[in-house]
């Protein structure tokens, strides 16, 4: 296989081609009887019933005030709960935003607050969460399978029957190209999540850059969360081809490859990070290429990926995307250059620039700016927060806030993000809302939350802290008191405690020296002392 040619759009798509539910129509009158979704629960779903179950929903949530532009939240894990939430809403005009399953606390409040949502679809498990935030929009909470309804909340909860509309009471809206189908949060790494509006075409852009080669006849492993764009991409990538989606909850390195064979699956939403070198290090079998993988996105593109390829059988390809663009980098099919994201897509303008937004030389690295030739195919605003919209775009560009640089033969190469962010198992998180919470601890005075790089460009979270006066910490106290306030992959594994922190003239914290002396023969280790934080396994309905 060559370069990838799948995505050479002249013109912007129609809504024909991109609005989620004029392409469920479609599919439900081309092949009404065709398995659209496969869940975890081995619950499956027809285009026809995919339709029909939209249509219901979306009249159960008109029945409750919600129209076009509104706002519904949604809390749950990949599941056919979220799915009908995701369709309901847009059958019914709205969008739907998904919020991060480990989010609790001050994370969660904001995040909920920012959609400004009447309604939020909730996994009875998460609910307990909610109690003592202060959610004033919130009116009701639709549970997505039984559950508490006790609970001393504000809140009317709702059982998951009350999503059973009568789908002949749906009122059909009609979505442009350019509304709004999710709004996705960032991962926060320079500060508070911010809201990402999205659109239609935004949305199948990316479907179709990042998974092109997505034909009807393919079955798509989806296990990378909803509430992040790979996951709402991956659909999008089965919506917009006619294909399958198998979709599982999370990542399982142990159980990928039977995944793979027991569900069909032909590509996958894509392996990032430390999910190919799990994966790689998996003792070999006489059976590994007797799988019907034939191509997936990777990244990035190193010497594990490659090898793990082979070893396997599928071809790939790698690119760069974030949640604001529509995968404006793309590879070649197999492309062998080691870290390389590849070159711009059809339809996309990139630069590397200065501080000044001056083009940097070829092999130099300059922040990486996007623009697009035709319309909507960029986020369209981070929701309520007009001057983080108007910081991100900047003469014209969209500025991503990422560092990379560029070879001679025009091939593009991730080096950093700007600002500090850590990177762990493919979450990326802020520094700052780590050492917010860290601050939050009774004996710390001072903090820096950093990450240390570990092999195979991922990181551990490692915190350096100073007492307060009279005071001392102690590393284990210090990680329960944050296990119950923190997602589960933000807890520090490291903690390093010195009398004061260095720093600048300006009296500045230097977390360059910190990352540069890295993990001290003083620093006390989380995983060695037996402390390991593992995800909430919440019950499947």
């Amino acid at each position: 296989m060559s370069h990838p040619v799948w995505f050479d759009q002249k013109t912007a798509p129609s809504a024909a081609d991109c609005v989620v539910p004029r392409l469920i129509d479609r599919h439900a009158q081309a092949t009404p009887d065709k398995v659209f979704l496969r869940f975890e629960t081995g619950e499956e779903w027809t285009w026809a019933q995919t339709r029909e179950i939209a249509l219901a929903t979306a009249a159960a949530l008109q029945a409750r005030d919600v129209r076009p532009g509104d706002i519904v939240a949604a809390w749950a894990p990949n599941s056919a709960a979220l799915c009908r939430a995701w369709f309901g809403a847009n059958y019914a005009g709205a969008a739907l935003a998904p919020i991060n399953t480990s989010f609790r606390g001050r994370l969660l409040e904001h995040a909920v607050n920012k959609t400004g949502a009447k309604i939020a679809i909730i996994h009875p498990d998460l609910v307990p969460r909610l109690a003592g935030l202060s959610l004033p929009a919130l009116e009701r909470v639709i549970l997505t399978a039984p559950g508490p309804n006790a609970l001393d909340l504000p809140q009317a909860i709702e059982p998951p029957s009350a999503l059973n509309g009568d789908a002949r009471e749906a009122i059909l809206a009609d979505p442009q190209p350019w509304d709004t189908p999710v709004i996705i949060f960032t991962s926060g790494t320079t500060g508070p999540s911010k809201a990402v509006v999205t659109s239609y075409v935004q949305e199948w852009t990316t479907a179709r850059v990042t998974y092109g080669y997505m034909r009807a006849d393919d079955r798509m492993l989806v296990n990378l969360p909803m509430f992040h764009v790979g996951g709402i991409s991956g659909i999008m990538a089965a919506l917009a081809s006619g294909g399958s989606i198998a979709l599982f909850e999370a990542f399982d390195t142990r159980r990928f490859w039977d995944l793979v064979r027991q569900t069909g699956s032909t590509t996958c939403s894509g392996f990032i990070g430390a999910l190919t070198s799990f994966l790689h290090k998996e003792p070999p079998r006489p059976d590994d290429k007797d799988n019907p993988l034939r191509i997936c996105t990777l990244s990035p593109v190193s010497e594990e990926t490659v090898a793990l390829a082979e070893r396997f059988g599928f071809d790939y390809v790698s690119g760069f995307n974030m949640t604001e663009v529509s995968s404006p980098l793309i590879s070649e099919v197999n492309e062998k250059t080691m870290r390389s994201c590849g070159r711009p897509r059809a339809g996309v303008q990139c630069r590397l620039v200065d501080a000044f937004d001056q083009e940097v030389p070829v092999g130099e690295v300059g922040e990486l700016t996007i623009r697009t030739d035709r319309p909507w195919e960029l986020f369209k605003e981070y929701l309520g927060d007009p001057a983080a919209t108007a910081e991100a775009w900047r003469n014209g560009w969209f500025h991503t806030g990422d560092l990379l640089w560029r070879d001679a033969e025009g091939l593009f190469y991730f080096v950093d993000r700007k600002k500090d962010a850590i990177r762990r198992r493919g979450e990326n998180m802020s520094s700052l809302e780590i050492e917010i919470e860290v601050s939050a601890y009774e004996h710390v005075r001072e903090v820096a939350a950093y990450g240390v790089d570990l092999p195979g460009g991922e990181q551990e979270v490692m915190v350096c802290v100073a007492p307060r006066e009279g005071s001392s910490v102690d590393p284990k106290a210090l990680i329960e008191f944050l296990i119950p306030r923190m997602a589960h992959f933000m807890v520090p594994r490291y903690v390093r405690v010195e009398a004061e922190l260095p720093k600048t003239p300006t009296n500045k914290i230097q977390k360059v020296e910190l990352r540069k002396e890295g993990v001290t023969a003083q620093t006390w280790d989380r995983e060695a002392a037996g402390i390991r934080v593992k995800r909430e396994k919440l019950s499947t309905h």
